[in-house]
Formats: structure tokens, sequence, C-alpha cells
């Protein structure tokens, strides 16, 4: 059942990054979606690909407070991690 809160909250994140990479997010919600992407990966040690995925993407967020990121990398992370989180639900 985690594993597939899981993969509905990577789908929800996935299109915060493809379609959302251009407006203003709450600063408050950047750092909150930062920080489970940031612990949800330490879940897996950093042992898989998909946990360094979390990881980069944790990152992320936590770089589009500051600096904004390009639209080519955010539609690339966001299908990576959209397509992470439909084999969650497999």
């Amino acid at each position: 059942m985690l594993i597939k809160i899981f993969g509905v909250l990577d789908i929800f994140i996935g299109a915060i990054l493809i379609f959302g990479t251009g407006l203003d997010f709450p600063v408050k919600m950047l750092i909150f979606l930062a920080i489970v992407m940031i612990a949800k990966s330490s879940l897996g040690f950093w042992q898989d690909f998909g946990s360094w995925i979390d990881l980069v993407i944790g990152l992320i967020f936590l770089l589009m407070i500051v600096i904004s990121i390009p639209r080519f990398t955010g539609i690339i992370l966001g299908i990576l991690i959209i397509q992470k989180g439909f084999v969650s639900f497999l």
C-alpha cells in the first residue's frame, strides 16, 4: 500500500516538473516536496537507480527556489519520475 502511495506522489511530482517549471510555486511547497523526495530516496539507501532519481529531483526542487531550472531538464526528470510512478503500480 505504501508503494502505491509513493507511486501517486511520483506521478504528482512528475506532473509538476513537466507542466510547472515555469510557474511560481510557493517556496514552502517546494521545500516540503524536496524534503519528501530526499527522505524517500534515503529509504532505498541510494542503492538503486530510483533512489538516485528521487535524490536528484529533491535537489532540483531546492534549486528551483533559487534559480530557474531549464524546461528541458524538468521534462526529462518528469518523464523519469512518472515512469517510476507507473511501474510502482505493477
